[in-house]
């Protein structure tokens, strides 16, 4: 009896793309390069066929056959330290980015991202919170512990805390209707780290990820792994 099933090696590979901040979606802060080549060996480690995108338009307008779409770069709406004017969304970025959640593409949010794609509504809307000028902030880089207060979901799960070297966002702004996994503390005030969303789509926001030291932390790694599965439904 010959058998229907479909053999596991030709099975399609889950895909992501990296859309990586170059252009008006670079800052002097982050290496946003070296942080992403970081993500996308986490990713291939746990079984991701990964493409990184450095020109985030290109990328938003490309999804079409992703199941995955990280978002690691930066504000468009400033240069340094100078707001700029709103450019505007790319016409075929926006029409991509909003196709894809609505198909349902998952969607992981990492450090800047919550500042960036700011031309597109339905990036906030998907993702659940920002950082917000005038109101979020961020003590000096260094050591820290994120803990884990949503032991309940696959994303965090039996994690234990993570100890990374990293910028920790505070007060950034989140939505009622997400969930929160792990937190921050600041001078004994508890600041939303990681956080989920289920509608429109499905979106993981990880607020680490500042520079390379920060995915020197095995924990980080396995949060970003995790992440990626339960955003992509695999």
């Amino acid at each position: 009896m010959v058998s229907m099933e479909r053999p596991e090696a030709e099975s399609s590979p889950r895909r992501a793309v990296i859309a990586t901040g170059t252009g008006r979606y670079a800052d002097p802060w982050h290496p946003f390069p070296a942080t992403s080549s970081r993500i996308a060996d986490a990713l291939r480690a746990d079984g991701w066929d990964v493409t990184v995108d450095d020109d985030v338009d290109h990328a938003l307008s490309s999804l079409d056959g992703f199941d995955l779409l990280v978002v690691n770069a930066g504000d468009p709406w400033r240069e340094g330290a100078t707001a700029l004017g709103h450019g505007g969304a790319d016409p075929a970025a926006d029409a991509g980015l909003r196709s894809a959640i609505a198909r349902g593409i998952g969607l992981v949010a990492v450090h800047a991202a919550l500042s960036s794609l700011r031309d597109h509504p339905a990036w906030r809307e998907a993702i659940g919170g920002e950082w917000q000028p005038g109101v979020s902030w961020h003590p000096p880089i260094g050591d820290a512990r994120v803990r884990v207060v949503d032991g309940d979901h696959p994303v965090s799960g039996g994690m234990p805390h993570l100890d990374v070297f990293d910028e920790r966002y505070s007060d950034l702004v989140v939505d009622d209707g997400a969930r929160v996994l792990a937190v921050h503390d600041v001078d004994g005030a508890e600041h939303a780290a990681v956080w989920v969303r289920e509608a429109p789509t499905r979106a993981v926001v990880c607020s680490l990820g500042h520079d390379e030291r920060s995915y020197d932390a095995p924990g980080h790694i396995e949060l970003l792994q995790r992440a990626a599965r339960w955003a992509a439904r695999v």
